[in-house]
């Protein structure tokens, strides 16, 4: 894993680099994201090993409809240099570099049900105040969880689920 974080950070620089310069950076995001989930496919990434298959055919199967020349540009060089199945940690990088230069943190908050809009501003409005910067929220549920949720941003989790809270209490008896 962290050979194929070395060999990926080069693309993905040079794919932030030529985004922000178009102030594309969303659109580009949204493109890896797309080619990765299509380049992590079982199938696709047997496919993507043919050598039958062509330059101008992996780039029309990887690239999402709508996206610029210069992305598919950028998936005909990633073909040339063999590189199509580092796609998932290239577009992980390069949402990590436009992440610290929109100065936005990415948050995935997992309640055991679906939490009201109101109840995610507030959330969001206090991880905004805690982190000093823009918060991109994500949602999920996980009824396992019982109540309450689990914030994960970045480095931090804060796990203010009942689950949590239960089996903390587990362990504090248990010592």
């Amino acid at each position: 894993m962290s050979q194929a974080l070395t060999l990926a950070r080069p693309y993905a620089r040079a794919a932030f680099a030529i985004a922000r310069e178009a102030g594309a950076l969303p659109a580009w995001s949204s493109a890896l994201a797309f080619a990765a989930r299509v380049a992590a496919d079982p199938q696709i990434a047997g496919l993507l090993g043919n050598p039958k298959l062509t330059r101008a055919d992996t780039v029309t199967l990887l690239a999402p409809e709508g996206a610029s020349e210069v992305f598919g540009d950028f998936l005909a060089l990633l073909f040339d240099n063999r590189r199509l199945p580092l796609l998932p940690e290239i577009a992980g990088l390069f949402d990590e570099l436009r992440f610290e230069a929109e100065r936005t943190v990415k948050a995935l908050v997992t309640s055991a049900v679906v939490l009201p809009a109101a109840e995610l501003e507030t959330i969001k409005s206090a991880l905004k105040r805690r982190f000093g910067r823009e918060v991109e929220v994500e949602t999920a549920v996980d009824a396992s969880l019982i109540g309450g949720a689990v914030i994960d941003a970045g480095d931090i989790v804060i796990d203010g689920s009942l689950k949590g809270k239960l089996g903390r209490l587990q362990a504090a008896l248990a010592h």
